[in-house]
């Protein structure tokens, strides 16, 4: 998240032209096959969301009368991403093949969006998706166009659980000034994360534009436009900034901001929304202690996930279970990270936060509030035949009261357990 401003862009481009590289990314290509990678990643997943209030929680009941979700799967990627051909158009292909697996799960157990549904209620035992996109490349400049991952923060594909969310459209992302990329895309489909079909939403047309400038090598900008057709239009902001202390320490400061409204014939309902979140991080040797706070206003929540992915809200108090966006909320939060390899342990690392909110408008009028509190432990293997080989805790517990509850969803504890092999076949 650390790109640039529209208004600084002009004395950027200018600015940009006696930063021209010698050696553009095409001019050094080594060929269609010679820069072919081949990668394998294999992500194992458990997860459970523990409703505590039990099936009599209304908002329990319907999904999970057992009072809680409970599901284990597997998912296998196959990542085939071509070089580009020699000469001043290079021209490359990139093709994926998404498996699920699915090793526990029932009908009084789905619902933690792993795996497609059948029509007697259960989760599919296999699902496979294959895709594929052509891509050329002039210079610095990558024009692509079929099925692909995106990482925009107005079209971000969620990989949050087995298998991750794929866009179809057409993609372009230019770095021809150093420090400068631009990127703009057209997109008609988004398949979501437990279904294999292509365009689960019914995407009918989105528009999304970027640019991203780093100033110096502490201090980053960006402006993000996402226009949905008959949904809504969304403009994203973001300024990050690091400020280097004595030997090991630093504080860096991370603004996020977007402003949403309907746009259309308005088929996700009305939309309107200003919602933003400032952090500062202060990390001395293998500690990093932040604080954050997070603002919402407008008539509505913030409004994402549903045609623009899963993943398109990067603020800073989006987290495990919440992402503290109702309309009118208001949150803090207070972060722990600690990184083992200072202390001989490398690839070990532990996190822990604390967020709550208050001031939610909801439907009965009373005010709203939520808290959650987040664990998190990961390790990866450093070297031998498992290199790269992760395991990863994540623990949360999430808790609203009555009025709250009654409009997003029962108290509950959500744990994950993952384990993650990437190999790298060529």
């Amino acid at each position: 998240m650390q790109v640039m401003k529209w208004s600084a862009l002009a004395l950027a481009v200018t600015a940009g032209t006696t930063q021209l590289a010698f050696a553009s990314a095409q001019s050094e290509s080594k060929g269609l096959i010679e820069d072919t990678s081949f990668d394998i990643f294999n992500r194992a997943l458990y997860m459970n969301r523990d409703f505590r209030n039990g099936a009599t929680n209304s908002a329990s009941t319907s999904a999970n009368p057992a009072g809680y979700r409970e599901e284990t799967g597997l998912g296998i990627r196959l990542l085939l991403e071509s070089g580009f051909t020699q000469g001043t158009v290079g021209v490359g292909v990139d093709a994926h093949s998404l498996s699920s697996i699915k090793i526990d799960s029932g009908r009084g157990k789905y619902g933690n969006g792993l795996f497609d549904q059948t029509g007697d209620g259960r989760a599919d035992d296999t699902q496979t998706e294959v895709g594929g996109a052509i891509k050329f490349r002039v210079s610095d400049t990558v024009l692509k166009h079929g099925n692909m991952f995106v990482g925009s923060p107005v079209l971000s594909t969620d990989d949050s659980r087995i298998l991750p969310e794929v866009a179809t459209g057409t993609y372009l992302v230019s770095n021809e000034i150093e420090g400068l990329e631009l990127s703009a895309g057209r997109f008609t489909a988004l398949s979501s994360q437990a279904s294999s079909d292509r365009d689960t939403v019914e995407l009918t047309e989105g528009d999304i534009f970027g640019a991203s400038y780093a100033f110096t090598d502490n201090f980053s900008a960006a402006l993000h436009h996402g226009d949905f057709e008959d949904y809504h239009k969304k403009t994203y902001l973001n300024f990050n900034y690091t400020l280097p202390l004595a030997d090991e320490q630093s504080l860096n400061f991370d603004f996020n901001g977007y402003r949403t409204t309907d746009e259309g014939d308005a088929l996700a309902g009305e939309i309107d929304n200003k919602i933003w979140s400032l952090a500062a991080g202060y990390t001395f040797g293998a500690h990093t202690l932040t604080l954050a706070h997070q603002r919402s206003s407008g008539d509505t929540r913030y409004s994402y996930g549903y045609v623009d992915g899963g993943g398109t809200v990067w603020l800073n108090n989006s987290v495990q279970f919440s992402d503290f966006d109702a309309q009118d909320e208001r949150s803090y939060q207070a972060r722990y990270d600690l990184d083992m390899e200072t202390f001989g342990v490398p690839g070990l690392s532990f996190m822990t936060r604390y967020i709550t909110g208050d001031d939610i408008t909801t439907s009965s009028g009373e005010e709203g509030k939520e808290h959650e509190w987040n664990f998190e432990t990961k390790y990866v293997i450093q070297e031998g035949a498992a290199k790269d080989l992760s395991f990863r805790v994540r623990h949360a517990i999430w808790r609203a009261n009555d009025a709250y509850n009654a409009d997003y969803s029962a108290d509950l504890n959500d744990t994950r357990l993952i384990v993650e092999y990437p190999l790298d076949v060529l």
